[in-house]
């Protein structure tokens, strides 16, 4: 069967995108932490939604599972297939590189979910628009998989996520059939949000083929600081002074001074003075750098330095932190993507610290702080202790109110954790839709645990 299958789905991509041999395969089937790898059929890639559709049908008719996947840049095992996926084959969106024009009146672009985000970015600043999702990934990480994703990155503060972006969506269900929502209408409240079901729903509900993206004016000015705390109480003090001068928040990013030790090991200037023990950057839109300098220093911030934006050398120290980590470890680094309530976050990352030293790993934690999401990076684990090392940590914070998964998805690597972070009636309302929509539960099994 699956020579015979290979072969019908050769007929719908051409044969030179039905890939099957492992060195070529091999890329696909482990994700960017290097801690999930599945197996497959092969790695199919259609040209547009009339193909995706063609190959979802007969996957389904063969049994065969589907594993849609983007730019493979996800940090939680859910774009690779399972490690039992002899018969899965992974559905690659890399030919799915539409682009419509952008529609200047309704500030609205269409794109193909294998579109990068440095591709829509590019796009909207042409047409002297902007798009309100950043990642440092921008360059690799797509549409499709960042809706999948709910992704949120760096401007959530101001912009909200993936799913704030959304004003329509083109799908492939399980079926085979195309559902397709494109009108760029910011209010159209008939239904079911379903756009706004399939953000999130990690490839589980349906094959994300297009997306129609909501587009924001530009910001003509602004600045950026990198200031010293000394908790990160005192770092979100200062974000809250910010607001409450009235400025407009793009970006407030929390470092600790592990972090800021690392990026300086590997080339980076060192900002702030040696011991100070958190940073946090913060990016305003509308201000110059003297309104801004004139706030934190009325809000009694330590060291400072400040920059016009883009100030890219600033953003540097934030943005290299992931690049810095990954070179730095001798293990796979755990990596973990949280929500942690503003009043907790001093004593999680006191207990963060306190696990990874009994554990002999390195901790360093970045992120998100107007929106308490921290990423947590856990160095050095040895493999046998990845799983205990992380289950401490998930339920400190279900403990704290918290949430699991901030942006990053549940993927395979949360699955067994679900319970964590949703009710008995929760989880069971979301399998009722996953059966709906998958009733032979063949769109990316495993993920979500559902």
């Amino acid at each position: 069967m699956p020579r015979r299958l290979l072969a019908d789905l050769a007929d719908v991509v051409g044969a030179g995108h039905v890939l099957t041999d492992p060195a070529i395969v091999a890329g696909y089937l482990t994700d960017w932490t290097g801690r999930w790898s599945g197996a497959a059929l092969a790695v199919v890639r259609p040209a547009d939604t009339a193909e995706t559709a063609e190959v979802v049908r007969r996957c389904a008719a063969a049994g065969v599972a589907i594993c849609p996947q983007g730019g493979n840049t996800g940090l939680v095992g859910g774009g690779v297939p399972p490690a039992d996926g002899a018969t899965a084959i992974v559905l690659s969106s890399t030919r799915l590189t539409r682009l419509d024009g952008v529609d200047a009146s309704a500030r609205a672009v269409g794109v193909g979910a294998g579109v990068t985000l440095a591709q829509v970015q590019r796009t909207a600043a042409a047409a002297g628009l902007a798009f309100g999702v950043d990642l440092a990934s921008r360059d690799s990480a797509t549409v499709g998989g960042m809706i999948a994703t709910n992704a949120g990155g760096i401007h959530f503060v101001r912009y909200g996520g993936m799913r704030a972006q959304l004003l329509g969506i083109e799908a492939v269900l399980a079926s085979g059939e195309v559902l397709r929502r494109w009108r760029p209408l910011r209010k159209d409240n008939v239904g079911y949000d379903l756009p706004g079901l399939l953000a999130g729903s990690e490839g589980t509900l349906a094959v994300i083929t297009g997306a129609l993206l909501s587009l924001v004016p530009p910001s003509r000015s602004g600045a950026v600081a990198v200031v010293g705390a000394d908790s990160v109480a005192h770092a979100s003090a200062l974000i809250d002074a910010v607001e409450r001068a009235g400025m407009t928040m793009q970006a407030a990013e929390l470092m600790t001074a592990a972090g800021l030790d690392l990026v300086h090991r590997h080339g980076l200037r060192r900002a702030l003075p040696a011991g100070t023990r958190f940073a946090v950057l913060i990016e305003v839109a509308g201000a110059d750098v003297g309104e801004l300098a004139a706030v934190l220093d009325r809000a009694a911030a330590a060291a400072a330095v400040l920059d016009d934006t883009p100030a890219a050398e600033l953003w540097a120290l934030r943005e290299r932190h992931t690049e810095s980590i990954a070179r730095d470890s001798s293990t796979p680094v755990v990596k973990l993507d949280l929500t942690v309530p503003a009043a907790a976050m001093d004593a999680f990352v006191a207990t963060v610290q306190e696990l990874a030293a009994a554990a002999g790993a390195r901790p360093i934690l970045f992120g998100h702080l107007a929106d308490g999401n921290l990423h947590v990076n856990l160095l050095d684990v040895e493999p046998g202790r990845a799983e205990e090392l992380t289950d401490r940590v998930l339920r400190a914070v279900a403990a704290l109110g918290g949430s699991i998964s901030a942006e990053h998805g549940v993927g395979r690597a949360k699955a067994p954790w679900l319970s964590l972070g949703r009710s008995p009636v929760d989880v069971a309302t979301m399998r009722a839709v996953k059966r709906a929509l998958d009733p032979d539960g063949l769109l990316n099994p495993g993920v979500l645990g559902l």
